[in-house]
C-alpha cells in the first residue's frame, strides 16, 4: 500500500488530496513501521492546502468537508514517535503562516482542535518538539485581532475565563534557551496589540498579573549575573569577559525594550503593574541602594552596574511615572531604600538575600522567587527650605542621621573623587536624568540640572502669563516662582513615594534651593576638569554636561570657579608645549586641528557621545612599553585633547561661540625649507624613486640585513612643520645627485653617536603616522594591516669622526628649526591673557 503513495500524480491537485486524505484516515497506529508515510502525508497536505488556499477555493473546501483538523489530532493520540508530533506542529504553523484567507482562518480556529494541540502534554524534553511547539504558538499569535482572539478564549458572563494560548505561552518565558524567551515575548506583545478589552481585563487579574512581577524579579537576576561579569572582568580583564558581558547587555536591553512595547500597547494597567514592580523589585531594593558609598559586602551590586541599569531603565522605559519616582528618589538617602528585614542589630545590612541570588547564579539557576514585601518607612523631617546662597558660598546638605549623603550628592562625590569609571557613570546619569522627556522640568531644576536655556525660557513664559518679577529678577539665577514650583513638584512625588511605596526621605535636600543645587554640579564638574587620573574622554563628557548648564555671563559662575579652571587651563597649555619638544611634533598640529573639530562637535552635540555601556567595558590600552613612539603618541593626543577640551571651556565660560578652525598661525616657507628644495623635493612627504641632490649629504654605510651592508648618502630635511631623513644612492653619471632610497621622520630620532665607536651614529626610526592619524591603514591601534606598529634603529657608519659629528649636527638643527616652527605656529594659541571671545 505504501509504495502506491510515491506513484507519479500531480502534487498539486485535488486528486492528491484526496488520496492523501483517505490513506491518513485508515491509520489506525502510528509506529516505527509506518512513521515516515504519515510524516510526508501532513508534510504533503500542508502544501496543497496552502496552494488552494491562493489558489483554489475548492482545496480547502475539501480540507473542512473531510474534519482533517481532527484527524490530525487523532493521529497525534495514536502516535507513538517525537518525529510525528514534530511534523504535526510543523504542519500547523505552515498553514496558519501561510493561509491568506480570513475564512481559512476562521475554520481552523473555530474549534477547539487548535486548542487541543496547545494544551497536549507533549514531551518538552526534547528540545527540537519545543522549538517547533513554541513556533506553533507564534504563527497563531501572529493571526490574531479582534474577531479571531475570541474564537480562541473561552468566557463567562463577557469576562474570559480561559485563554490557553496565552497561559501555557508564559510558562516558557523564563526558559533557559534565549530563542524561546524571545518568541515568547513577541507572542504576548501579539496579545497585547489586540485591544481586546475582555482579554485585557484577563491578563492583568489574577494569577496572571504575577506575571509581571515575575518578569521583574528574573530581570533582577539578568542584573545581578551582569554585575558578577563585571566584577570578573575588573579583576582580570580580557577578550572573553568583554564578550560575556556585551552579551548580557544585549539580553538585558531587549528585556527593557520588551518592558517598553509592552506599556506602549494600550492596555490599561500594565504600565502602573510594570512599573510598581521595576519599583519595589529592581530600582529602590536593589540598584539605588548599591549607590552608597559602603554597601556591605555581598549585599548589592557595583555602584558603577547600578548606574548603568538605571542609565538604561530611563533611556529605553519611557513612562513619566517611572522617570519622575526615579529622579525624587535622588534626594534620599540610600538607607531610605534598605527594607527592614535587611537591618541587624548592628547596624549592617544582611547581605542574605543577593548572596541567594548570586548563588543560584552560580548553579545555572534563575528562578523567580523573591520576597517582594515593602519597604521600611522613615519618619519625614519638616519641609526645611534652606536659604539661598550667594554664588561663592555652597552649602552641602547632609541626611539628618548624618551617616549617608543623598544620592544626588553621592553622584558629585563619584565626579570629584571618584574612579574614572565612576566619573563616566555619574556623568552619564546626569546627562540621561537631563535628557529625559519624560521628567517634569521642575525635577530637572530641584536636580540642578536644568539647561539654561530651559530655565529662561520657562521664565519668559511666567513673565508672559503674569506670574513673574520684573526683568531683573526675570533673567537671575533665583526666583521665588522657580524655587516654590520646584519644591511643590518635588514634596508632591515625595508625598507618592511614601503613599504608595512607604518611603519617606530622611534627608533634606528637597527643601534645598534649585540653584545651590546647580552651583553644586557645576562646582563638581569644574574640580572635575582640574583631576589629571581622569581621560580627556571622559572630561569631554563633563564638557557637555557644563555647556548644557552654563549662564550666560561669567558674574554668575563666579571668580572662584573661572580661577579654577584657568589654572587647569595653563596647567594643559604646559603639557602641549612639552610636547613640541617631544616624540611627534610633526603631527601635533595636525591632531590639534583634528581635535578641536572633534571636542566642539561634541560639546555643543545635542546628547553625549557615548553609550551608556560604555561604562562597564575596561579601556583597552597599548601593549607597547611605555618608551616606545606609540604610547607616546596615545599621551601626545590625551594632552591634545586635555588642551583642546579647557581652551574651549575658556571661550564658553566667558560667554562666548566656538569658531570653527584654530587660530594658529600660518605656514611659512622661508631658510627652513631651503635645504628642501635645494635638494629637489617639493612635497610634504618624501617618495622613493625621487631623484634628489645630495650638495649637502654625508655618505655613509648601513645593514638593513645581517651581512648586506650598503652605502648611501645621508641628508637631513625640513618640509614646513614636517621633517625627514633621507638616505639615497648617488647617481655614478650625475655629480651631486642620487635616487632616494629610504626615507624615516626626522622627529624622535633620537641621535647618539656610539660610546665606543664615534664613526656610529645610531638613530630611532618611528612610524611616520599614528593609527588614529591615519586610520586607514590600520584596523586598530598598534595592529596594521600590513606590519605592526613598532620603532626601528638604524645605526650609520661614517668615514670618520667629522662626518658622523656633521650629520648629527644637521639633524639637531633641523629638529630645532621643527620645533621653533611648530611654536611659532601656536603663538596665537597660546599667548592668551583671558579666553578668547
Amino acid at each position: 500500500m505504501w509504495f502506491s503513495f510515491w506513484r507519479s500524480r500531480d502534487r498539486f491537485s485535488l486528486e492528491e488530496l484526496r488520496y492523501l486524505t483517505d490513506l491518513l484516515k485508515k491509520i489506525q497506529v502510528v509506529n516505527e513501521v509506518n512513521k515516515d508515510f504519515v510524516i510526508e502525508a501532513l508534510r504533503s497536505i500542508a502544501e496543497i492546502v496552502t496552494y488552494g488556499d491562493q489558489h483554489d477555493p475548492t482545496f480547502f473546501e475539501f480540507f473542512m468537508e473531510q474534519q482533517l483538523l481532527g484527524d490530525f489530532v487523532r493521529i497525534l493520540k495514536i502516535s507513538k514517535t517525537v518525529s510525528v508530533a514534530i511534523q504535526l506542529l510543523q504542519t500547523m504553523s505552515i498553514m496558519i503562516q501561510n493561509f491568506r484567507s480570513e475564512h481559512s482562518i476562521y475554520f481552523l480556529f473555530s474549534n477547539e482542535h487548535v486548542n487541543y494541540l496547545i494544551t497536549y502534554s507533549f514531551d518538552f524534553n526534547n528540545e527540537e518538539l519545543l522549538s517547533y511547539y513554541i513556533s506553533f504558538l507564534r504563527a497563531i499569535s501572529g493571526k490574531l485581532n479582534k474577531s479571531t482572539i475570541s474564537l480562541l478564549v473561552k468566557t463567562q458572563n463577557d469576562e474570559v475565563i480561559s485563554f490557553p494560548l496565552y497561559t501555557e505561552a508564559i510558562r516558557f518565558a523564563f526558559h533557559e534557551e534565549n530563542m524561546v524567551r524571545i518568541a515568547v515575548r513577541a507572542l504576548t506583545l501579539n496579545v497585547y496589540h489586540v485591544g481586546d478589552e475582555a482579554v485585557n481585563r484577563y491578563v492583568t487579574s489574577g494569577s496572571l498579573a504575577d506575571y509581571f512581577s515575575n518578569l521583574v524579579t528574573y530581570f533582577r537576576k539578568q542584573c545581578v549575573a551582569l554585575d558578577g561579569l563585571v566584577s570578573r572582568a575588573s579583576q582580570n580583564p580580557c577578550p572573553e569577559s568583554t564578550s560575556s558581558i556585551l552579551a548580557s547587555i544585549d539580553e538585558i536591553e531587549d528585556f527593557l525594550y520588551y518592558f517598553s512595547d509592552v506599556i506602549s500597547s494600550g492596555v490599561p494597567n500594565l504600565g502602573r503593574l510594570i512599573t510598581d514592580n521595576m519599583l519595589q523589585i529592581l530600582i529602590f531594593p536593589l540598584l539605588l541602594p548599591s549607590l552608597g558609598t559602603e554597601p556591605t559586602k555581598g549585599s548589592f551590586i557595583g555602584a558603577t552596574t547600578s548606574l548603568y541599569l538605571i542609565c538604561c531603565i530611563l533611556r529605553i522605559v519611557k513612562t513619566k511615572d517611572l522617570a519622575n519616582s526615579i529622579a525624587v528618589a535622588f534626594f534620599c538617602s540610600p538607607n531610605d531604600f534598605i527594607k527592614t528585614s535587611q537591618y541587624t542589630p548592628n547596624g549592617n545590612i544582611n547581605g542574605h538575600e543577593l548572596t541567594h541570588e548570586r548563588r543560584q547564579l552560580d548553579n545555572g539557576s534563575l528562578g523567580i522567587e523573591e520576597d517582594t514585601g515593602r519597604l521600611r518607612v522613615c519618619i519625614p523631617n519638616s519641609s526645611d527650605s534652606s536659604q539661598a546662597s550667594t554664588a561663592e558660598d555652597v552649602p552641602t546638605t547632609h541626611c539628618n542621621d548624618g551617616s549617608r549623603y543623598a544620592l544626588s550628592e553621592q553622584l558629585l562625590s563619584y565626579i570629584i573623587n571618584g574612579s574614572e569609571i565612576q566619573v563616566s557613570g555619574s556623568l552619564t546619569v546626569l546627562a540621561t536624568l537631563l535628557q529625559t522627556k519624560e521628567l517634569d522640568e521642575s525635577m530637572l531644576d530641584a536636580l540642578g540640572i536644568l539647561p539654561q536655556r530651559k530655565q529662561h525660557k520657562k521664565l519668559l513664559l511666567q513673565a508672559l502669563v503674569g506670574e513673574g518679577q520684573d526683568e531683573e529678577q526675570l533673567f537671575s539665577w533665583e526666583s521665588s516662582s522657580a524655587k516654590d514650583g520646584a519644591f511643590n513638584v518635588i514634596d508632591g512625588y515625595l508625598q507618592h513615594l511614601k503613599g504608595e511605596y512607604s518611603i519617606s526621605c530622611s534627608c533634606r535636600e528637597a527643601g534645598v534651593s534649585p540653584r545651590v543645587h546647580r552651583l553644586q554640579v557645576i562646582d563638581a564638574l569644574l574640580s572635575l576638569f582640574c583631576r589629571s587620573n581622569i581621560s580627556a574622554e571622559t572630561l569631554w563628557d563633563g564638557g557637555w554636561l557644563l555647556h548644557q548648564l552654563l549662564p550666560y555671563s561669567e558674574v554668575e559662575i563666579g571668580v572662584h570657579r573661572l580661577n579654577m579652571l584657568k589654572d587647569s587651563y595653563e596647567n594643559c597649555t604646559n603639557s602641549l608645549l612639552l610636547e613640541v619638544r617631544g616624540i611627534w611634533p610633526d603631527l601635533l598640529l595636525t591632531v590639534l586641528v583634528d581635535e578641536w573639530k572633534k571636542c566642539r562637535k561634541a560639546i555643543e552635540a545635542s546628547s553625549p557621545c557615548k553609550e551608556p555601556k560604555c561604562m562597564l567595558l575596561q579601556s583597552t590600552k597599548s601593549s607597547s612599553d611605555g618608551e616606545s613612539s606609540l604610547s607616546a603618541g596615545e599621551r601626545m593626543r590625551e594632552t591634545v585633547k586635555m588642551f583642546v577640551l579647557h581652551h574651549q571651556l575658556q571661550i564658553v565660560c566667558s560667554g562666548g561661540s566656538l569658531p570653527d578652525q584654530l587660530p594658529l598661525n600660518s605656514a611659512i616657507d622661508p631658510i627652513e625649507n631651503s635645504r628642501a628644495l635645494t635638494s629637489g623635493i617639493e612635497v610634504t612627504v618624501p617618495r622613493a624613486g625621487t631623484e634628489i641632490s645630495l650638495a649637502d649629504a654625508v655618505p655613509c654605510r648601513i645593514a638593513f640585513e645581517r651581512g648586506k651592508e650598503r652605502h648611501f648618502c645621508f641628508l637631513a630635511i625640513l618640509r614646513g612643520a614636517a621633517g625627514w631623513l633621507l638616505l639615497a644612492e648617488e647617481l655614478p653619471l650625475k655629480n651631486k645627485s642620487g635616487i632616494l632610497r629610504v626615507a624615516a621622520p626626522l622627529s624622535g630620532c633620537n641621535p647618539k653617536i656610539d660610546d665606543k665607536h664615534s664613526k656610529w651614529l645610531h638613530l630611532r626610526i618611528r612610524p611616520s603616522t599614528l593609527p588614529f592619524v591615519d586610520p586607514c591603514k590600520y584596523d586598530g591601534y598598534g595592529k596594521g594591516k600590513t606590519r605592526a606598529l613598532i620603532d626601528g634603529r638604524w645605526t650609520l657608519a661614517f668615514r670618520d669622526e667629522e662626518s658622523c659629528k656633521s650629520a648629527l649636527s644637521m639633524i639637531v638643527e633641523k629638529m630645532d628649526h621643527l620645533r621653533d616652527e611648530v611654536g611659532r605656529r601656536l603663538d596665537s594659541l597660546l599667548n592668551l591673557n583671558r579666553p578668547v571671545k
